[in-house]
């Protein structure tokens, strides 16, 4: 298996970043390389420090996969976007 590459995100951009369809706050699970948006169920994914803000290449996930994301969230393992 391929080994991803994180890298955090610079954290003032964390506190504009909100999501581009419903302009709502995401949460960033860094274990994850992502931005997440719980009222969608979309997830944006972070290249090389950059998080991909474009709607067309979020990827929906499944309720499965929204209830394991929460349950990062709901343990503290997120920071909240656009605060």
């Amino acid at each position: 298996m391929k080994e991803r590459w994180k890298m955090s995100i610079d954290p003032q951009l964390i506190h504009v970043l909100v999501c581009p369809e419903d302009k709502g706050e995401l949460h960033l699970i860094e274990a994850e390389n992502c931005l997440y948006n719980p009222r969608l169920h979309r997830k944006y994914e972070i290249r090389d420090g950059i998080p991909i803000m474009l709607v067309d290449e979020a990827e929906s996930v499944d309720e499965a996969e929204h209830v394991r994301l929460m349950s990062i969230i709901e343990a503290g393992g997120s920071i909240v976007s656009g605060r």
